[in-house]
């Protein structure tokens, strides 16, 4: 039956082959449908993908050798500052994706409205006088112990988006916690996702870090990874754990719009939230190298930025956490080009920054 089934499924691949086929790919005649079927399930058995029917496996290898050949034929170009590569993703649309690993929801008005950008503009920044000097040409938390390591999100549902927005609120926490009491602790984004409810933060369905943060502080601090484990589903709030705290912060600040040079400052400081646009094939695909791609400034995404530098052929980035797993891009970073032009950056990363505040005083030691 299964030499049937791949029987059956070489059969449609190369009707799709012969109808995806450009002037700039191999000739049909050179493709070898039965090749792709290997890889395919290569992948599958490297991710442990499984499917419900042999339709749904035909389904997914088609999107899978569309995905793959986008990469290769990418990949081939050259001259490039990052290069592409199948991931955990390559059996998904761009919409699928987007449906299922981005989720971040900035306020509506917070992009568009310029009243509230110079109001953003005029708020606290405590970073705002910081010279040169003070600003070190490379900065990598994680080389200060200020990182704990890559986290993966996974997907809520099927059908829901996911909780990107908990995951960089979180480690920003974790790098300002070290920071101010050499205590490097993994705290839990489950608790935000169950306990921090309202309009604008929904567990699954989306949230801000903004809000996130505003929650921490109001509820006395967060808990523990350990303590509140991560399930990736919508709970009810554990209230027995939520104030055994063992991170606690005084407040946050924004980092004023369209400015990558104050966000280098915050950076220079601690890690950083921020708001990207993950949109596209390119930034799915991303392996290595500093991103340059095509992107715009829907943010939908949010990430955490831990550092940046220059690489030896002298182009600026900024070093990125995401809550991918370590599968992705360089073990679940990427190094965003930075100075790109725009006030915005690239993928909009200079519109929509935060970072928490906090005292010199240890976290509770009753959870450490």
């Amino acid at each position: 039956m299964a030499f049937q089934n791949n029987l059956a499924i070489i059969a449609v691949l190369s009707i799709i082959l012969g109808a995806m086929a450009q002037p700039s790919a191999t000739s049909n005649d050179e493709v070898d449908p039965s090749a792709f079927l290997k890889t395919f399930e290569q992948w599958m058995a490297q991710f442990g993908r499984t499917y419900d029917d042999i339709a749904e496996k035909q389904s997914r290898l088609a999107i899978f050798v569309k995905n793959l050949l986008f990469v290769n034929d990418f990949d081939n170009q050259g001259n490039k500052t990052y290069k592409l590569n199948i991931n955990l993703f390559s059996d998904m649309t761009n919409e699928e994706f987007l449906g299922l690993y981005t989720g971040f929801q900035a306020p509506n008005d917070t992009l568009s409205s310029s009243s509230l950008l110079r109001q953003r503009n005029t708020k606290s920044f405590r970073y705002q006088d910081l010279s040169e000097a003070d600003v070190p040409a490379r900065v990598d938390w994680r080389e200060q112990g200020a990182v704990t390591p890559v986290k993966e999100q996974g997907q809520c549902s099927k059908r829901t988006t996911v909780l990107v927005w908990a995951f960089s609120t979180v480690a920003t926490i974790e790098g300002i916690t070290k920071i101010k009491s050499d205590k490097l602790i993994s705290l839990s984004e489950q608790q935000l996702v169950d306990c921090n409810r309202d309009q604008i933060n929904r567990g699954c369905r989306g949230g801000d870090m903004e809000d996130a943060f505003k929650y921490i502080e109001e509820n006395g601090g967060i808990t523990t990874e350990e303590n509140y484990q991560y399930k990736g589903t919508d709970e009810t709030c554990d209230t027995t754990k939520t104030n055994e705290y063992a991170a606690k912060i005084t407040g946050y600040e924004m980092v004023p719009p369209n400015s990558e040079n104050d966000l280098l400052k915050a950076v220079a400081m601690q890690p950083v939230s921020v708001g990207i646009d993950a949109n596209g094939e390119e930034f799915r695909a991303y392996a290595s190298g500093v991103f340059s791609g095509n992107c715009g400034t829907n943010l939908n995404h949010a990430v955490t930025i831990v550092g940046y530098g220059t690489t030896e052929e002298g182009t600026d980035y900024w070093l990125v956490k995401n809550s991918w797993g370590e599968t992705w891009g360089e073990k679940g970073y990427v190094r965003i080009l930075r100075n790109a032009g725009p006030p915005e950056g690239l993928c909009g990363i200079a519109m929509y920054a935060s970072y928490p505040t906090a005292s010199a005083m240890a976290p509770s030691p009753s959870v450490l």
